[in-house]
């Protein structure tokens, strides 16, 4: 059982448990999307968006509480800075679809390609810059 508790403590396994969750959402959105027609970038756009609702809502209660601002203009500029993150990885997402798409790649491949590129910098970016313990957060969130 310490073993367990233990691995609740490692952010990184909690941002990855978070990714999984908001991923279900983007993947599910994606893949509906595309049965109704919606061709691969903006099915993947969509998708992603409605993932990265979903990433704030478990980033901030679940995985970096402790670095959450307090209320106010810090948690504002924090969660502007949370979308920021989210649009790079959309941007990201949505071009690499985009290309697969013109060189004819599947776009399900592409879109897993793009999965691990935009884990990769948002991770860095909200575990290094967003949600760094030291920037006057409390750990609540909303």
């Amino acid at each position: 059982m310490n073993r367990i508790a233990a691995l609740r403590n490692v952010v990184l396994l909690r941002y990855l448990a978070a990714s999984a969750l908001a991923l279900g959402v983007d993947l599910g959105s994606f893949l509906a999307l595309l049965a109704l027609g919606v061709p691969g970038a903006p099915a993947a756009a969509a998708g992603y968006s409605l993932g990265i609702v979903a990433h704030w809502l478990l980033s901030s209660r679940a995985v970096f509480q402790q670095g959450v601002a307090a209320r106010g203009p810090q948690r504002t500029r924090q969660k502007a800075m949370f979308v920021g993150s989210a649009l790079f990885g959309l941007a990201l997402t949505t071009a690499i679809v985009g290309t697969g798409d013109m060189l004819g790649t599947d776009p399900r491949l592409a879109k897993l390609l793009a999965i691990a590129a935009s884990f990769t910098a948002t991770w860095l970016l909200r575990e290094k810059v967003i949600f760094r313990p030291d920037s006057g957060a409390t750990g609540s969130a909303s």
